[in-house]
This record gives C-alpha cells, sequence and structure tokens, in this order.
C-alpha cells in the first residue's frame, strides 16, 4: 500500500480548522512528490495548493471522494510529475451536505490558505461558497454540480462531466425508446432534492412523455424495505435512485425491491458494488455515469480502458471505498491536472487556473469523453453521459453501445445545461 505523510498547516488555517463547524486535512502525496512509483515521474518544488469540499460530514456522506482524493494523489505525484513538474496539494475540508454553512467556513478556509481553485466533491450545497469564491477570484472545479444554482451559470467555475440534467434526460430517453413511460425515483430527504424533482424531473418528464413521481427517505437510516415497497407501488416500469450517497444504499434498495417482488427496470444512480453482490438477480439493472468505471472495463475504448485500469489499481491501493464516487474524483483531479499542463498555464494563480481550463478545446478527458470547456452558457465541459446495464456476466455495458447526448431541445429546457 502506498503512503502519504501530510503537511503542516499554515497558523491561520490551523486555527480555522480548530474552531469551524468543518475538519480539514492536508494531502499532498509523499511530502510533495517523493520516490516515484516504478517508471513514473515524480513532482517536485513548491505544492501547487487546491481545495476540496468533502461530503464526509453529516448524514449525506460520500466516503469514496476520499479515496478518489488519496489515489489521485499518489498518481498525479509520484507518476505523472504533478502540475508543471510541481506537486498538487489538497486541503481537504469536510463538509455536511445538510448544513450550507460549514460550505461557507470550508470556502473562507480556502481563501485564508491561498488555494488556486476549489473542488467541489459533488457537494449538494455548493452554491454557498460561489459568491466567497468568486470574490477571491478562486475558481470551483468538479465532476458534476449537484446543486442546480451552481450549474445554472458558467461563471468562475468549470466542470469536466455533464450538468445534472443530462443524467435525467437520457436515462428517460432511453426508456421513452424502450416503450416504457413509468418511472418512479427516491432520494434522501435534502432540500436540493425536493428542488431537482420539482423543478427537473416533473417538467422533463412531461417533455419526453413519461409519468414521474418521487418519493424520499431520511438520510440517516432509510427502512429499505419500506422504501422498497412504496417504489414498487403501482408496478412502474423503472424504478430506484436517481443519486446515492454511497454503494451500499444501492445494494440494499436494490436487494429489497427484488424481495418485494419489484422486476421491472432497477435504476440505482452511479453505483456499481450492488452487482457483485446481487449476481443474477442484478442482471437489467441500469446505472448511470460521466466516466467508464470498473465493470464497464471491456466495453470502454481507448484510452479510457487503459486509464481506468491505471485508476482501479490506485483506488485498490487505498484500501479505501471505492464505487463512482472514487472513480469519478480520481478522474477529476487528473483532468484537473492534464488539463492545465496541456494549457501550459505556469503562473498560478485562480484567474490564470480558470483561463487555462476554460481555453481546453477537444480536450481528451481521462475517464470520459473529449471535453470543451468554453462555453460562455453553461460550466459544463461536455453533455455527453453513459447509462449502463447489467449483463448477465456480472458486468455493463453501454446503453446504445457508447457516450449518449441528450436531447439539446430538452436540456434547453434547464438553465445552464447547455
Amino acid at each position: 500500500m502506498r503512503r502519504r505523510t501530510g503537511r503542516v498547516f499554515a497558523a491561520a488555517v490551523a486555527a480555522a480548522c480548530a474552531f469551524a463547524l468543518v475538519s480539514c486535512t492536508e494531502d499532498s502525496g509523499d511530502n510533495g512528490g517523493g520516490a516515484a512509483d516504478e517508471s513514473g515521474v515524480a513532482a517536485s518544488g513548491e505544492p501547487i495548493r487546491v481545495g476540496l469540499f468533502n461530503p464526509s460530514q453529516g448524514p449525506g456522506t460520500q466516503p469514496g471522494v476520499t479515496t478518489g482524493k488519496e489515489a489521485a494523489l499518489e498518481y498525479i505525484n509520484n507518476q505523472i510529475g504533478g502540475i508543471a513538474g510541481r506537486p498538487l496539494e489538497i486541503i481537504d475540508c469536510g463538509i455536511d451536505q445538510t448544513a450550507p454553512e460549514s460550505t461557507i467556513s470550508c470556502a473562507n478556509q480556502f481563501v485564508q490558505a491561498g488555494v488556486v481553485a476549489a473542488i467541489d466533491g459533488y457537494n449538494s450545497e455548493s452554491q454557498a461558497a460561489v459568491p466567497i469564491l468568486t470574490s477571491a477570484g478562486i475558481p470551483m472545479v468538479g465532476q458534476i454540480p449537484f446543486n442546480t444554482a451552481t450549474g445554472a451559470a458558467a461563471d468562475n467555475r468549470v466542470y469536466f462531466g455533464p450538468p445534472a440534467a443530462a443524467f435525467l434526460v437520457g436515462f428517460m430517453q432511453s426508456l421513452r425508446e424502450a416503450n416504457k413511460t413509468s418511472l418512479t425515483l427516491a432520494n434522501a430527504d435534502l432540500p436540493q432534492a425536493h428542488q431537482v424533482f420539482d423543478t427537473l424531473m416533473v417538467p422533463l418528464g412531461q417533455q419526453l412523455g413519461i409519468e414521474v413521481n418521487g418519493i424520499y427517505y431520511p438520510p440517516a437510516g432509510p427502512n429499505f424495505t419500506a422504501l422498497a415497497t412504496t417504489l414498487a407501488d403501482g408496478d412502474p416500469a423503472a424504478a430506484g435512485l436517481m443519486t446515492s450517497p454511497n454503494d451500499n444504499t444501492c445494494t440494499q434498495l436494490s436487494q429489497s425491491l427484488r424481495s418485494v417482488g419489484y422486476q421491472g427496470t432497477m435504476f440505482m444512480a452511479a453505483c456499481t458494488d450492488f452487482i457483485d453482490t446481487m449476481g443474477a438477480d442484478a442482471v437489467g439493472a441500469q446505472t448511470y455515469s460521466p466516466i467508464w468505471q470498473p465493470p464497464s472495463m471491456d466495453s470502454a475504448p481507448e484510452p479510457a480502458k487503459a486509464n481506468l485500469e491505471i485508476a482501479e489499481g490506485y483506488v485498490e491501493d487505498t484500501e479505501g471505498t471505492g464505487g463512482f464516487y472514487a472513480y469519478g474524483t480520481f478522474a477529476t483531479l487528473v483532468d484537473f491536472v492534464n488539463g492545465l499542463n496541456t494549457a501550459n498555464v505556469t503562473d498560478f494563480t485562480g484567474p490564470n487556473v480558470l483561463a487555462g481550463l476554460k481555453g481546453l478545446t477537444d480536450f481528451q478527458s481521462f475517464l470520459g469523453p473529449q471535453l470543451t470547456c468554453n462555453k460562455p452558457t453553461t460550466p459544463n465541459c461536455t453533455t455527453e453521459m453513459l447509462l449502463f446495464e447489467v449483463t448477465g456476466d456480472r458486468t455493463t455495458e453501454p446503453v446504445g453501445g457508447g457516450y449518449i447526448t441528450p436531447n439539446p431541445d430538452v436540456l434547453r429546457l434547464i438553465p445552464g445545461a447547455i
């Protein structure tokens, strides 16, 4: 197992962390570079410091974010030479997605620490940080804007994956093509989830000719049998989760859906662990993703296939939680580094980092499609998404054979989606 040692915080940041509502740590991977892995190139010199909004506290935790961060730091700093030869250093700030004030506290800590960017670790309350970061000239960078307000504007933010609406549109397009016209999805009972269902799911379903219903569960401890019974009520053509905090939620819900006799299409957000756990009972279930994931290894095109093998090795070495959030965080950080290297950014300030990333055109992402990030109306570099179906051998294959491009006329109904 590869090991890391942390750096000591600057005094101001340490004081902020000690008295804030959040926790934060600092990571740079082997003390700012260390020895290269095998034939890799180790970074050296003064680290490039970024912040990470990590949903590691409260009921809506996503532990895979930490796994992906740790794995990416090892790969970036000890294999590919960091950013312009310098190591990446991450100030990991734990936030509670049920408490916007924790996001605000982290944003203020990042300003004090002088980070050149803040990584959005799938934070549904990310909008709370936007005014603070924008005022300080610190761009927000992520994979998917889980907060609809964050995703509604392009200013001072870049997201390498598609907008959240793209996954909904792409999945419902696929249902409609299969003549399936009813869908019931569950989500954690958080404010952002209600907003997504009310402002996105219902009108998108109407546009695509699908009856959409939403139900909610307490994020701290759902009764999965009761949740599955409610989801299966009325025998909708598809039922499951729109998003999930972790793979365990997907596994327990999918098992419960089958136990209550539901035989329709199970939709398990971006989860993958349930496939191994359920075996043949998972066949026919579908998941979404902005990137290729291990169960789809055999179907992935190059260079995503080779890169996925690399990511899998580093994620497994951390011995932490895997799943989508681990691989998504890994891909986000690697795309951040590769993007800045492609843009030849050498003077690391927030505005220069933003300009470098916004200037990426036809940039091949690490685990996803080619990206163009200079669109004035959306922070997202693509609208393409992947919809996977579980096959009989405990693997997944992409529906349609590859990336799905959601209907742009439908996406235009959502601010910032296109």
